[in-house]
């Protein structure tokens, strides 16, 4: 399962006003189609790298979406 801002979806919704918008629109769109195929729980793993900026966002958008990390 794959989502991107070149998406379908994401192209019939508004403009985003930052990239930190785009990313949490994706990550509810990652988030509901996980939920469709049944995936619920995920992992999200940073690798020691800083957890912030775009990443905090599309995994904030993932949690609205109900997937729980």
């Amino acid at each position: 399962m794959t989502a991107s801002t070149v998406d379908n979806q994401a192209k019939d919704a508004p403009d985003f006003e930052s990239k930190v918008e785009a990313a949490k629109f994706v990550g509810k769109l990652i988030g509901e189609r996980a939920l469709d195929k049944g995936v619920k729980k995920v992992v999200f793993d940073r690798n020691g790298f800083l957890y912030h900026g775009r990443i905090k966002s599309l995994s904030e958008g993932a949690r609205e979406a109900g997937l729980i990390f």
